[in-house]
């Protein structure tokens, strides 16, 4: 066994569990940097391949710095950015020379526009043969909608998310959040995570391909395949406890609170604190089959329950009952409770925190979201390019100076 040097603790609660891993980015608006951005936090050095122009995600709404709107500050964090003409020969090179040193590809570039520029699977892996190349896009490769475009309402609607809502009794609708992007993302970057385990086992790399269709549609099917997955279906689609409107925050005396009985015992006990002993015994809550069928109507009971009393009347009552609620959060209050973190050149912003918690080796932000091309000269040097090559790449337009 190697013996740790008195050091090296040190170093490792400094680093994240990605330490000593390259990522080139090759992906653009929210999936695949968002991937990105999860390795970059548990500790992987991210490069990101962008166009003169930046990337999309930087012009998503203000910010206190014009290439920098307030997604990107936390979407770009922990990233080398380069910009390089990928259509020039040149340039392709000087991305797989980038590629060369690196462990990982992330890319969402569609498969047609992928091979028009040379840089496939199988054209990275001549360079680099055992790296973990991930390609994200909307549709299976093999499928007819392989080089179809893909955005987050593309896929909702192509998912059965928008379905859901036809099922309360509306028309087909898209959450107002982008949740195909960031489901696909956070399932991008544990794909990727999961085959550098494969690698670091066996030695091979591997090309890993994260259709959204296919994440979404396994999503939405982790409950509301229901009572149709078996065959022949025992029941419709979906899961009823869900597929209500009543399903919803409710109203107190003084604010709006989220309440959600479980057991029998959570249904008596509300029940009683709002005076409605006639519902006690009530057989729609009496057992779990029966508190899923009946959800709409017990919530209706609940919702005119909650409105007798205010949220600190309830929430310190759930507390003490064991029954989950919360106030509503707003967005406002999201924001306000981040911390504070300051951008050399955009200003103080706030910070999303990573959100996982490594007990020896934590998630980190190490660097600020950088601006288009700042660090194009010091990633190709570092790849092996003579300084005077890279005057030559900068004058002729293949590299994006600053």
């Amino acid at each position: 066994m190697i013996e740790a040097t008195a050091a090296e603790p040190q170093r490792r609660a400094l680093t994240g569990p990605l330490d000593g891993i390259r990522v080139v980015d090759l992906s653009t608006v929210v999936m695949g940097p968002l991937a990105t951005q999860t390795l970059g936090d548990l500790g992987a050095d991210v490069i990101t391949i962008e166009t003169a122009l930046g990337d999309t995600n930087r012009f998503m709404g203000p910010g206190s710095h014009a290439e920098l709107s307030g997604v990107s500050m936390n979407l770009m964090r922990n990233k080398r950015s380069v910009v390089l003409d990928l259509k020039q020969e040149a340039g392709r090179v000087a991305f797989l020379r980038i590629a060369a040193t690196a462990d990982v590809m992330v890319t969402n570039v569609r498969p047609g526009a992928l091979a028009r520029l040379r840089l496939t699977y199988d054209d990275v892996t001549v360079v680099r043969p055992d790296i973990v190349f991930c390609h994200a896009a909307g549709f299976p490769s093999d499928s007819t909608r392989a080089d179809d475009p893909a955005y987050d309402d593309i896929i909702q609607s192509a998912s059965g998310v928008s379905d859901l809502f036809a099922h309360l009794g509306s028309e087909p609708t898209l959450l107002p959040t982008l949740v195909a992007d960031k489901v696909c993302g956070l399932t991008v970057a544990g794909a990727v995570t999961a085959a550098l385990f494969h690698r670091q086992r066996t030695g091979e790399g591997q090309r890993v391909e994260v259709p959204m269709i296919d994440v979404m549609r396994a999503f939405v099917l982790v409950e509301h395949g229901a009572g149709a997955v078996p065959v022949p279906a025992v029941a419709a689609v979906g899961y009823e406890r869900i597929l209500t409107t009543e399903r919803r925050p409710r109203q107190t005396l003084d604010g709006w609170i989220s309440v959600l009985p479980y057991r029998r015992r959570d249904y008596r006990a509300l029940f009683a604190a709002g005076g409605r002993d006639d519902l006690h015994d009530d057989p729609r809550h009496a057992g779990r089959a029966q508190r899923i069928n009946h959800s709409a109507s017990l919530y209706r009971d609940v919702a005119e329950v909650l409105a007798t009393r205010t949220n600190a009347f309830w929430l310190d009552f759930c507390r003490r009952e064991g029954i989950p609620a919360t106030e509503v959060a707003t967005l406002d209050d999201l924001v306000e409770a981040l911390p504070i973190a300051h951008h050399p050149i955009a200003g103080d912003y706030h910070s999303v925190p990573p959100p996982v918690r490594f007990a020896a080796s934590p998630a980190t932000v190490r660097r600020p979201a950088p601006l288009i091309g700042e660090h194009g000269r010091d990633v190709l040097l570092e790849v092996g390019y003579a300084p005077d090559e890279v005057d030559v790449l900068e004058r002729d337009g293949i590299l994006g100076t600053r």
